[in-house]
């Protein structure tokens, strides 16, 4: 070939500089090319891995079935091999149904009767009773899961335990389900068919649809004894609902009166605080209201004038419900508001009505807000009830129960409210007295039942007392004999009992515990006629009869001269749920279970009903068995989204658990909110929230993930943001005790293990470790159930399972079960099987299919063991555990990290690179001379060498472990210093010409209008590419320094 320096026939000769510039042009194309093949091998190599990875975990999403033929009760079949996989449908298969055939769950389990005394002790816990309308939510699962742990682990320490399930009536709810039902299937409502045969057919809705929950609470694995399954309907716990209603009646402490309570007009029934949701409105916004075809108005204040009567002057007032004013009974001014003290004692004329409104002066008036001056309707709101008693107002009731305007005003007689609302309004106008109308944040409450607004109404009902059963709650939690856990509830519950009001617990609907109350009236007209708004003229009785003889002695009047008419209305739910922890067990009747199970051991359910349901337990069990119903309350976290939000279908965040057990595609997601109630904008909305949080739907992730999930959640006092993302984490790790159990029981067959777990003397420095930490795991799930301070049981197993057994031990057991050393595999055998029955067993409360499963497959320490892991004893007090040993092993560890870490930045995958490891003491010295074959082992090297003043080869990067070894791996011979050095170089180059780019877009003037999200995105890009571009950077100085040593 001719020179490429001479010219040819038509080129002149190439110049020294062209030369030289042709030179850097091939040297930059052929660095672009080799560029190229990197980014392309690289790219290659991510894809196969990715592959690989997504292979594998499809591998682990495969749904397994158990379809050995198995009748229900009876024990499933372990003799054949596991399955290549974890698979939750197999696991979690034709267990219960054997644990319950067994009665492993019931406290007679193992001894004669429940009156034999236990030197262990007891534990008995009432299952917060959900409603018989009710499906399972995450806050059932996590009430679930939190206290089958603990029922769990009480069981194993030996104890006589009971957790009692119940399912509550829930009045309201249920009412309302059979009504919409009857509606749809027949056409007609309950008063078409009558109160008698409406609770009929309630009873039948019961009986047939009623127990979903429970089917759902044993796909939980809820340990309960359903034998011992109570409804707050059944006659025993009715009867305890009428003897303590007629007792407190009798004693004073039930009593009758006429007052505001939360009223539901679509219900027309009374609510409880709880069943009233508040909406906060920061203006204008229409929302939609039963029984209205238009939108209805609030966030709105509008003021109008009322004239003072006998003067051109006149008092402006404002309100966001204009229609009350048809109640009015008085204008409220501060005292020392000069602005109005000459009119104090005037009147002003209602525009409407024929009413004249005194013109009074009150504290409670605030004078910087809007006129200083207020309308009062002491019938229709909560503050203007106490003006008017204060001042003895007349109540004038302007809506009845149905939210239509009384006759107080014949031009509105009859209108629904929020009509009469414009009417009024269009009035006002006319008649010149409108003044304004604008924006004003407020609060909407809205009855969760119905979705209707919430209106205050004047009825007369029936009240408890509960001054003195506060101030006695009280002393309980100040003097000790109450514990709540965590303790930052104490001051709410002071709050709410020393300010506690008297509990409405009249309900009118006709499904429930009726009143055993009864009006008294009489055949004879010349005997006085008694109001039934207050309690004069009533009694009560557990019976009918029992009542008519308490009347004849009140009045003195014959029994045949007295006629008696029952009280329709019902209790309040939560008074039947409030006798919950002893009506369970028969009172008032003194039966074995009451002597043996109360008082209960704890209380565990959520915050949020610490006063409706928690407080008036503790009112009950004081008043009536003189004895609180429990010494602790634990209350766990309400449970949110991924991102902090309250469950919201409307957000579609809303998480049935039983679509984490068994997995559910988007489109089935979606199709659930079709299905509901939702608008078409909102469904929109809420699929949106779904797709992003769960592109894919959610995998089936079973019971034992989602119970270990939500327990390893409950940081105290806080609300838990569940991501499924984390509960699918929890199913990889059955995974990885499948796997390790998987791969230790080749080792075990025909292994007979010792009667006791401990050292057989001839352990390795890796089996004493192995069983040191087993003995710590111990100490902490007992130190963390004791304490129900779960996240440290969840995360002491699952850092045992996983970093300790899986990532540690059993790959140091490999080269041994695969010597030859015979004596040396039976030591390390025995700390294997150890390791698997102990850990088994600690993991047990949280994961009861999975260990049951693999016990099961286990071989026992006697012959009379018991039959199933759930009544095996729970480890306790190994005292295995060798501080020196763990303190070497962890030396140990940060060198093995640190000699992966080394490979990652600097090798190709599967290089097996040697190692020097240079001692600054003589401790470390020996700690890592005696562990140089287990760092091989982990650290996948080619030899490990350990020098104290020794020479270390050239051609080596360095990173200090702590202040006592360096990490020396050589390089020399398995990669090009200077080829890693330039393409370093231009990955930095690449990764702070994109930062730059970020931080330029931070800079600009319009920056604080980018929405929050994509601000903080930005953030958290520039942060990872300054670790990214630091790590680098530290990589780049240690081929440099193999570059100068070569």
């Amino acid at each position: 070939m001719a020179d490429d320096t001479k010219a040819t026939a038509d080129q002149p000769p190439k110049t020294a500089k062209q030369l030289k510039k042709e030179e850097e042009k091939n040297a930059k194309l052929a660095k672009f090319q080799a560029k190229k093949e990197a980014a392309e091998k690289k790219n290659a190599t991510a894809e196969k891995k990715e592959s690989k990875k997504e292979k594998d975990k499809q591998k682990d999403k495969q749904v397994i079935e158990y379809n050995i033929p198995t009748p229900s009760g009876q024990k499933k079949d372990v003799s054949q091999p596991l399955p290549a996989q974890y698979s939750p449908s197999y696991v979690e298969a034709a267990w219960y149904s054997w644990w319950e055939e067994q009665k492993f769950f019931k406290p007679e389990y193992g001894r004669t009767s429940v009156e034999e005394p236990n030197p262990k002790g007891k534990f008995v816990i009432c299952l917060p009773p959900p409603n018989v309308t009710g499906s399972l939510h995450l806050g059932h699962a996590l009430t679930a899961s939190i206290q089958d742990a603990l029922t769990r682990w009480h069981r194993m320490k030996g104890k006589t335990v009971l957790w009692n399930p119940g399912c509550d009536h829930a009045g309201i709810a249920t009412q309302v389900v059979v009504e919409k039902k009857l509606m749809r299937e027949r056409g007609v409502s309950r008063h078409d068919i009558g109160r008698d045969q409406f609770v009929k057919e309630v009873w039948k809705w019961k009986e047939e649809k009623g127990d979903t929950i429970y089917h759902q609470l044993r796909k939980v694995g809820c340990s309960v004894d359903w034998e011992r399954a109570c409804f707050t309907m059944d006659e025993k716990l009715s009867k305890a609902v009428k003897e303590c209603f007629v007792r407190l009646h009798s004693e004073g402490v039930i009593y009758r009166s006429k007052r505001l309570v939360n009223w539901s007009c679509q219900l027309k029934s009374a609510i409880s605080d709880i069943e009233v949701d508040k909406e906060e409105l920061p203006g204008r916004k229409l929302l939609k209201v039963p029984g209205y075809k238009e939108m209805v108005e609030f966030g709105v204040l509008v003021s109008f004038a009322y004239p003072v009567e006998g003067t051109d002057q006149e008092i402006v007032v404002a309100t966001t419900r204009v229609e009350t004013m048809l109640g009015d009974t008085a204008i409220a001014v501060h005292p020392s508001d000069g602005r109005y003290k000459h009119l104090v004692g005037k009147y002003c004329l209602h525009p409407f009505c024929d009413r004249k409104l005194p013109i009074i002066a009150d504290d409670f008036v605030d004078v910087n807000f809007g006129t200083g001056a207020v309308k009062v309707t002491p019938a229709h709101d909560h503050n203007d009830y106490e003006v008017g008693k204060r001042h003895k107002l007349p109540f004038v009731e302007m809506m009845d129960d149905i939210g239509c305007i009384t006759d107080v005003c014949p031009q509105f007689k009859g209108m629904p409210r929020f009509e009469a609302r414009k009417a009024i309004l269009a009035a006002l106008k006319e008649k010149g007295l409108f003044r304004d109308l604008k924006e004003n944040p407020m609060v909407v409450p809205i009855c969760s039942r119905s979705k209707d607004i919430v209106e205050p109404l004047l009825k007369p009902q029936w009240y408890v007392r509960c001054d003195e059963m506060a101030s006695k709650a009280v002393e309980a939690v100040r003097g000790g004999q109450l514990r709540i856990v965590p303790a930052i509830h104490d001051r709410v519950w002071y709050s709410w009992l020393e300010n506690c009001r008297d509990w409405c617990i009249s309900r009118q609907l006709w499904w429930g515990h009726r009143i055993p109350a009864y009006f008294v009236s009489f055949t004879d007209s010349n005997l006085p006629v008694g109001n039934p708004d207050d309690g004069d003229y009533w009694v009560s009785g557990r019976s009918e009869e029992e009542a008519l003889e308490l009347a004849a002695k009140k009045f003195n009047i014959p029994k045949e001269k007295i006629i008696l008419k029952q009280d329709e209305d019902v209790l309040d739910t939560w008074f039947s749920s409030a006798l919950f922890p002893f009506s369970i067990f028969g009172w008032p009747d003194q039966t074995a279970d009451l002597k043996a199970f109360y008082p209960n051991q704890l209380l565990e359910t959520g915050h949020d009903i610490l006063f409706f349901w928690v407080a008036r337990m503790v009112f009950m069990g004081q008043k009536l068995l003189g004895q609180l119903p429990f010494p602790e309350v634990y209350l766990h976290a309400m449970v949110r989204d991924a991102h902090g939000r309250k469950m919201s279908k409307s957000l579609g965040n809303v998480i049935d658990p039983l679509d984490v057990l068994h997995g559910i595609t988007l489109e089935g997601m979606h199709q659930r909110l079709e299905e509901g109630n939702l608008d078409p904008k909102e469904i929109e909305i809420a699929k949106a929230g779904q797709k992003a949080d769960n592109p894919d739907g959610i995998p089936e992730c079973g019971a034992d993930a989602m119970r270990f999930a939500l327990c390893a959640y409950t940081a105290q006092g806080r609300d838990i943001n569940l991501d499924v993302k984390r509960v699918v984490g929890y199913r990889y790790f059955c995974n990885k005790i499948w796997n390790a159990f998987k791969f230790s029981q080749p080792f075990l067959e025909g292994y007979t293990p010792t009667a006791q777990e401990g050292l057989v003397g001839k352990e390795s420095t890796m089996d004493r470790w192995i069983l040191g930490r087993l003995s710590v795991l111990v100490d902490d799930a007992n130190k963390g159930f004791a304490e129900y301070d779960f996240p440290l049981v969840t995360t002491a197993i699952h850092n045992f399972w996983l970093y300790e057994l899986c990532d540690v031990y059993i790959e140091c057991l490999k080269p041994v079960m695969r010597g030859s050393n015979e004596e040396a595999k039976a030591v390390s055998r025995a700390a294997l099987y150890t390791s698997l029955d102990v850990g088994l067993r600690v993991l047990s409360p949280f994961m009861p299919f999975l260990t049951e499963e693999l016990f099961q497959r286990l071989p026992r320490r006697s012959p009379s063991a018991p039959l199933s892991i759930c009544v095996t004893p729970y480890p306790e007090n190994l005292g295995l555990y060798d501080k020196d040993l763990d303190t070497r092993v962890r030396l140990m560890q940060d060198v093995v990290k640190t000699v992966r870490a080394l490979k990652q930045d600097y090798l190709p995958p599967k290089s097996r690179p040697e190692v020097y490891l240079k001692c600054m003491t003589k401790e470390s010295l020996s700690a890592l001379q005696e562990f140089s074959a287990v760092i091989e082992t982990l650290g996948q090297c080619n030899g490990v060498h350990c020098v104290e003043d020794g020479a270390v080869p050239t051609g080596c990067t360095m990173v200090t472990v702590g202040h006592s070894c360096e990490v020396h791996l050589l390089l020399k011979g398995l990669v090009d210093p200077h080829k890693e050095i330039e393409r370093l170089n231009a990955l930095i180059a690449e990764k702070q010409g994109g930062q730059s780019k970020l931080l330029d877009i931070t800079k600009a003037v319009e920056y604080e209008k980018v929405p929050i999200e994509v601000r903080d995105a930005n953030k958290e890009k520039i942060e990872q590419l300054s670790v990214e571009i630091e790590n680098l950077r530290r990589a780049l100085e240690g081929f440099k320094l193999v570059e100068q040593q070569q």
